[in-house]
C-alpha cells in the first residue's frame, strides 16, 4: 500500500541524504551513499551517460527487458508502484525516489509499513565514452527473512539477480542505441525541486518515479 505522507525529509541513514560543508567552509553539497549494503554490482554499457540515465529513468520500459518486473505504475511524481514476479507468483510494493541528480545519481526507499529495502544507482562516464552503472541495495526484511539475509548464499543469489537485471538493461539500451524518453528534473529529500516542472500524472509510469 502507498503511504499518503510524502516524507519530506530522508531518514539520517537513507541513501542520498545530504551534508553541507566539508570543513573548508565552501558550503558544498555532498552525497552520502549507503553506509552499509548487501548488494553492489556494476556493469558498463556502450552508450553515453545521458542516454543510459534517460533510459533507466523511463521505468515504464522495465518490463520490456527485466526478468522479474511485470508492471510499473506512477502514483505521484516521486512514487511508483512495482509488480514483480516469477511464474505465477506476484508481489506488489511502492517505492519513493529520495534524491535525483540528472546523469549522475538516484536513491530510493521502500514505502511498505516496514520498509524492506533501500538502494541507489550511480552513473559514471568511462574512458571509452560509455557508462558505468552501479547499483547498491540494503535489504531490511522482517521475521525469518531477516536471518536469511545474513547468509552469504542468499546475499549471493540477490547479487546475481541484480547483475542479471543490469545485463538485461545493457543489452536493451545498446540494442536501442538511444533513449525512449527523458525527464531532466532534480529531486531532493523526496520532493521535486521548485525550479523543475513536475511531469503530468499518468497511469503509465514516466519519470520521476520509483
Amino acid at each position: 500500500m502507498v503511504h499518503e505522507d510524502d516524507g519530506g525529509q530522508a531518514a539520517p541513514n537513507t541513501p542520498g541524504t545530504r551534508t553541507y560543508g566539508d570543513g573548508d567552509g565552501d558550503g558544498t553539497t555532498h552525497r552520502r551513499p549507503l553506509r552499509e549494503r548487501h548488494v553492489e554490482e556494476t556493469v558498463e554499457v556502450a552508450v553515453p551517460v545521458r542516454t543510459a540515465y534517460n533510459q533507466w529513468t523511463q521505468f515504464k520500459t522495465f518490463p520490456r527487458f527485466s526478468a522479474v518486473v511485470r508492471d510499473v505504475v506512477q502514483v505521484r511524481p516521486t512514487v511508483t508502484e512495482w509488480t514483480i514476479g516469477y511464474g505465477p507468483l506476484r508481489h506488489r510494493f511502492s517505492v519513493e525516489i529520495l534524491e535525483q541528480d540528472p546523469d549522475a545519481y538516484l536513491a530510493w526507499r521502500g514505502l511498505e509499513q516496514h520498509p524492506t529495502h533501500q538502494g541507489e544507482v550511480e552513473f559514471r562516464p568511462t574512458e571509452s565514452g560509455g557508462t558505468a552503472i552501479t547499483v547498491r541495495m540494503l535489504l531490511r526484511p522482517r521475521g525469518t527473512a531477516k536471518v536469511l539475509t545474513r547468509s552469504r548464499r542468499v546475499a549471493g543469489l540477490t547479487a546475481r539477480l541484480v547483475r542479471g537485471e543490469l545485463m538485461n538493461f545493457k543489452h536493451f539500451i545498446e540494442g536501442l542505441g538511444q533513449e525512449g524518453g527523458a525527464w531532466r528534473g532534480t529531486i531532493r529529500n523526496g520532493r521535486v525541486q521548485h525550479d523543475t516542472a513536475e511531469p503530468p500524472r499518468s497511469r503509465v509510469a514516466q519519470w520521476p518515479v520509483g
